[in-house]
């Protein structure tokens, strides 16, 4: 046993008949190495289990390691490089205190050797292996690569093996298992198990380079050979393209009309296509784009024929009611009409840009779609909802992967013509985020001022959207960015009545759900009564879209007794309805069925159309305080809470107490408390139930309300007149009480809704309290 110094290497294994070079930064390993030149420059070197610890111990370290002799030490940089030649196989067999470096106790670990004629082969083999490997480019040590030339022909089976193993591109753990094994024999077939995975890594890479090589010089071949046909052509005159795509793409900009910027562009475009070879990446890129500046509409337009009288024809057949927004419209054409004629232009600028607002399935896409027919124009439809990447909007950048036009142009390709009638819909759902804000590109898209010279980023040149017809949709005004709103001219829409929605059903929807469902006039009727009791019993909406919905359903159920052979012909009277609908789902009113205490009935507005809400108060013993719940939002917590000071402020009027209030607790709930709900309308409904609960008295079940209340008792103006009037008309509610301004809004409630609503038209909540709260008579 000898007594040496240690010394940790972090990574890597020193195997013996080996030479290496080492550096050490380390002060116990460099102290180490110097203190070897006093053991006969003797030392061992062990490796560390972690390469991460900087000042390992005897237990970091593996105990199997390798005496070496330091030959030679070379100090630069303020680090030590040793030449250390392997000697032997050694194994810690007790540690020694040492404060200046490891010492340790070492025992050698002799080779296991049977000398064996499968010994002998099994070098012989693993010699060819490594010329094999060395000969395919594997990176060899200079010291490796001369010992082993020595060796050829003389190889020592055990100092073979450390040499191989020495020259694998292992982890540390792998070589220090190697290390560790001391027959020689197992030795050897572990290495060639290494080595035969390294020369079959060396194969698939040689195979790839040579594949990749074919390839290069294959293009190369045909790059030049292109080159030199380019040249011959051009010698004899010949303008034929030698590409075939390029050819096309030549013919179609020879037949496409186009500006003069962008012809130039695409021309200078298929010069660089024709230059490049069929493997270049860049080809598909620019092929796409020329393709898409090719297939853009830069001249071609429909022949715009505005003819008003025509035009009411056709929104008059496809769309029943809407009598206001038809006559907008109307308006709005004769305006196009008379600015063409006066400019002498096929086409003219839009003085603005239509924004059609309301409730869902009301008809804004089908009278776009009617504006079009009626003007002879293409129509397209580019839905907005939850767009959140500006790109979206303007394009990708050619320079990205996958880079492809921006919505807008696409739309124009489909399109075919430069003037078609392009609506945006649901504008109000437009979003925002890191990617940025496609509201701010729709500016230009919608500024007369500026999409005239409109520029998609991969495109990359003026596109002139000026003759386009732009509407835009949307179910609220509240969310659309105010810079957008500005360009817009708002045309409302509100939710038809029952006797509108007959007439939709009757001539458009149920002609419209028998062809798309395979039936034919000839095997289906739904009489008229039928109509009326689905409108009334099975939908509740602003829209017909759930009118259509049912009358598809039972289209399909006929649609399937036909297909049974049942019958050929069935009448869909209204006791077949719930074997197709199942039962009724609305009664012919949802107001209250009798007077109740603290129970009022408000109307709302929301992006759905007009709804009624209820307002239910509760008082109970308790300390002065005001819960509100129902998923209120902040200016309806404020309403309630402006009702309360009235009431107090009017304590005696109302009969009350001067201290009424100290004594109880006040419970104000709007059911359906899944619904957020906001808004100052409901103040004078709250107020309502509130005095009714604190006075006992109950309320009209009849009696729908709305108006803002102040703390004086001032009935003030709100919004949604029409859409309030129509919801209270459908829950059947008899008596509508509106604040004195809305007066004047009255107009456009529809006269149906006149002959069957009484309306009370109040500027303060006394006014509201005697229509609204059931009379002694009465309760008599």
């Amino acid at each position: 046993m000898k007594q040496l110094p240690v010394v940790a290497i972090r990574e890597g294994v020193i195997f013996p008949n080996t030479e290496t070079i080492l550096t050490f930064g380390r002060k116990k390993s460099v102290t180490a190495i110097n203190a070897a030149f006093h053991f006969h420059q003797e030392a061992v070197f062990l490796t560390q289990k972690s390469y991460r610890d900087t000042d390992p111990g005897g237990n970091d370290l593996y105990q199997t390691g390798t005496l070496g002799i330091v030959q030679q030490t070379l100090q630069t940089n303020g680090d030590t490089n040793a030449l250390v030649k392997g000697v032997k196989r050694v194994k810690v067999e007790r540690w020694i205190d040492n404060d200046e470096y490891l010492l340790a106790e070492v025992s050698e670990v002799p080779d296991v050797i049977e000398k064996t004629t499968e010994l002998e082969a099994a070098a012989k083999y693993l010699t060819g292996l490594f010329q094999r490997a060395v000969n395919m480019g594997k990176p060899v040590e200079y010291f490796i690569m001369m010992r082993m030339m020595r060796m050829m022909g003389a190889q020592d089976p055990a100092e073979l093996a450390d040499q191989v193993a020495s020259s694998l591109d292992l982890e540390t753990v792998k070589k220090q298992e190697i290390l560790e094994i001391t027959s020689v024999r197992e030795r050897l077939d572990a290495v060639r198990k290494y080595l035969d995975h390294e020369i079959k890594i060396l194969e698939i890479e040689k195979n790839i380079d040579v594949k990749t090589r074919e390839k290069m010089d294959k293009s190369m071949k045909e790059a030049v050979l292109r080159e030199r046909m380019r040249t011959i052509k051009k010698e004899l005159g010949e303008e034929e393209d030698t590409d075939t795509e390029v050819s096309e793409l030549r013919k179609r900009l020879k037949a496409k009309e186009l500006p003069k910027e962008a012809r130039d562009r695409v021309e200078k475009e298929l010069k660089k296509l024709d230059k490049l070879h069929a493997y270049n990446p860049e080809r598909g890129y620019l092929t796409g784009w020329i393709e898409t500046v090719l297939d853009l509409p830069w001249t071609e337009r429909s022949p715009n024929d505005i003819k008003i009288e025509n035009a009411k024809q056709i929104l008059d057949a496809d769309h029943y009611g809407l009598e206001e927004v038809k006559e907008r419209i109307l308006e709005h054409l004769a305006v196009l009409q008379l600015k063409k004629k006066r400019d002498k232009k096929d086409s003219a600028e839009q003085p603005t840009i239509l924004c059609f607002v309301g409730p869902p399935g009301v008809g804004k896409t089908s009278i776009g779609r009617s504006i079009a027919k009626a003007l002879g124009r293409k129509f397209v439809k580019m839905s907005l909802g939850g767009i959140r990447d500006e790109a979206e909007i303007r394009g990708h950048r050619r320079t990205y992967v996958g880079a492809m036009p921006g919505r807008i142009i696409q739309g124009m390709k489909t399109a075919g013509t430069i003037n078609p009638v392009f609506m945006l819909d649901e504008v109000d759902k437009v979003g925002a985020d890191y990617r940025g804000d496609p509201s701010a590109a729709l500016l230009e898209v919608l500024d007369p001022e500026q999409n005239g010279v409109f520029e998609d980023h991969y495109i990359d040149m003026p596109y002139n959207l000026s003759e386009v017809f732009f509407i835009t949709t949307a179910n609220i005004l509240e969310t659309i960015p105010p810079a957008l709103y500005d360009r817009l001219e708002i045309i409302r829409f509100s939710g038809y009545t029952e006797l509108e929605k007959f007439h939709i059903g009757k001539d458009h929807l149920l002609a419209k759900t028998i062809d798309v469902n395979g039936l034919s006039k000839d095997q289906i009727d739904v009489p008229a009564v039928t109509l009326k009791k689905i409108i009334s019993g099975y939908t509740r909406e602003a829209g017909v879209r759930n009118l259509e919905r049912e009358l598809s359903k039972i289209m399909r159920k006929v649609a399937r007794e036909i297909s049974e052979n049942k019958f050929s012909f069935r009448v869909v009277s209204t006791a077949l309805l719930p074997k197709y609908l199942g039962p009724v789902r609305f009664t012919g009113t949802i107001a209250d069925e009798r007077d109740d205490v603290g129970m009022s009935t408000g109307l709302a507005w929301t992006q759905a159309g007009g709804d009624i809400l209820f307002i239910e108060v509760s008082v109970v013993p308790g300390r002065g305080n005001l819960t509100l719940t129902g998923q209120l939002g902040d200016v309806m917590k404020e309403s309630c809470r402006a009702a309360l000071s009235y009431v107090r402020s009017r304590w005696q009027d109302l009969g009350l107490e001067k201290n009424f209030y100290q004594n109880i607790d006040i419970h104000i709930h709007v059911p359906e408390g899944a619904v957020p709900k906001d808004g100052p309308s409901a103040g004078v409904a709250i107020t309502t139930g509130l005095v009714s609960a604190l006075t006992g008295k109950a309320t009209r079940k009849d009696t729908a309300m709305t108006g803002e209340v102040t703390l004086r008792g001032r009935v003030l103006e709100i919004g949604g007149i029409k859409e309030k009037v129509i919801a209270a008309h459908r829950a059947g509610i008899k008596r509508v009480i509106l604040p004195e301004s809305n007066r004047r809004n009255m107009d456009k409630v529809p006269d149906e809704v006149k002959k069957e609503v009484k309306f009370f038209f109040t500027k303060h909540m006394d006014q509201v309290l005697k229509l609204a709260m059931v009379s002694q008579q009465q309760e008599k």
